[in-house]
């Protein structure tokens, strides 16, 4: 009885090669804003897109921050979430790329927690330009939270 109570409570879910947020979405309407999402671990890439689907954004996907930077230049994201630890090139080496292109980039930088000696990297990144920071785990709305503020920063 409660899962049918919480299930009416959830948008409904998108053929699973969508919500997955494995694939752009070219066909999206204009005006919604497009949120890249890049992120190594593909357990939590897809939560994120997820999560993003249903709070009405587009989503974009890169697996590392080589990727996530040439998708940056193609797809022009509204948004960028970057983890910041990750393979090829980690999270503030491609925030700092993106920001020197475009200043005015918004960046939401998660973490599950690294920290080198008393650095913590989440602290770093907001110091760099990150609009907003977000450690792992967290729930659904304060991802959309993170997102609606970030967004909203000039």
């Amino acid at each position: 009885m409660q899962s049918q109570k919480r299930q009416s409570t959830i948008a409904p879910l998108r053929p699973a090669s969508r919500a997955a947020g494995e694939r752009d979405r070219p066909e999206a309407a204009a005006g919604v804003p497009k949120v890249l999402v890049i992120d190594d671990d593909a357990l939590v890439r897809r939560t994120i897109c997820r999560i993003l689907e249903h709070g009405g954004y587009q989503v974009a996907v890169a697996e590392d921050g080589a990727e996530g930077a040439a998708k940056f230049r193609s797809e022009q994201p509204d948004l960028v979430i970057t983890d910041i630890i990750m393979p090829e090139q980690e999270g503030i080496e491609t925030i700092m790329a993106m920001l020197r292109e475009n200043p005015r980039a918004r960046i939401v930088a998660v973490s599950g927690g690294g920290r080198l000696g008393s650095l913590d990297f989440l602290t770093v990144a907001r110091k760099l330009g990150a609009k907003e920071t977000l450690r792992k785990p967290f729930e659904p709305a304060e991802l959309l939270g993170c997102v609606s503020r970030a967004l909203a920063a000039a």
